[in-house]
């Protein structure tokens, strides 16, 4: 789809989606949608004028609570669908809608019920969107380091982005654990469980390292060449550009821990 911010197809008396768009490295976003307070997404208007078509349009959604699609873009081209979302609140001040997503089981079965029959329960609605946009912050971490790592586990170099994650160097329970780029390093599965169990450890350097008990043990080709070749080489795949490059300070904590664990 051509994105577009809130769309409205001609057919229809108030839009059917909004969106917003991904983050392009180096370039300012048209709009900053972001959670609001109670855990709710503020929206931008189209422009600055209220009485635009499109910001009457979703005010129109508003008041009848018809339910609306949330595209979300992840990276160029990528966009995560959320639905059903809702306009419940209107904020000319800020020139935003507060909106919230919900669950789909919430619409039951009646599209066809009286307007306002939707409106429902604005606690489970932050709730959801909450955790909605923890997904979201989730796959733009995921996609963002494959991207950065042209799609390759960074110790095989396997290419089959199904097989990939994006290994937390801090994890997302910690507070330096952020989902950005310098604190990822696509791995396949494989590499990805060894790596969160201490059986492999990244120093600084990126030069991989394996515990002395794996190193030791006599087992079948997967293990010879999948873990143990790995022992004291560089990583094969790493970000082209500097700053998507591991952070030296997490992967020192993270190869403190491996050491401990060894």
């Amino acid at each position: 789809m051509g994105p577009q911010g809130i769309f409205k197809p001609a057919v229809m008396a108030a839009p059917l989606s909004i969106t917003t768009v991904p983050e392009v490295p180096g370039k300012p976003r048209p709009y900053e949608d972001e959670l609001g307070p109670g855990g709710l997404l503020s929206y931008r208007y189209r422009g600055t004028d209220p009485n635009h078509r499109d910001n009457v349009g979703l005010r129109q959604a508003m008041e009848l609570q018809l339910p609306l699609i949330y595209f979300s873009g992840v990276v160029p081209g990528q966009y995560m669908a959320s639905w059903p979302a809702f306009v419940m609140a209107d904020s000319p001040a800020d020139l935003s809608f507060i909106i919230g997503i919900d669950a789909a089981e919430s619409l039951g079965g009646g599209l066809g019920e009286e307007p306002g029959s939707f409106a429902g329960d604005e606690l489970r609605r932050a709730y959801v969107t909450r955790l909605t946009r923890q997904r979201l912050h989730q796959v733009k971490f995921r996609q963002r380091v494959l991207v950065a790592y042209k799609q390759s586990c960074s110790l095989c170099q396997l290419r089959h982005p199904e097989l990939l994650d994006a290994a937390h160097i801090a994890a997302d329970t910690d507070p330096k654990g952020e989902p950005v780029v310098r604190n990822g390093i696509a791995m396949c599965k494989l590499h990805h469980a060894a790596f969160d169990r201490h059986i492999i450890g990244v120093r600084p350097d990126l030069v991989v390292q394996l515990r002395h008990d794996i190193l030791d043990e006599v087992d079948g080709p997967m293990l010879r060449h999948g873990l143990q070749e790995l022992h004291g080489t560089p990583l094969r795949v790493v970000p082209g550009r500097s700053e998507d490059r591991p952070d030296t300070e997490l992967l020192s904590e993270r190869y403190e821990r491996f050491l401990e664990a060894v």
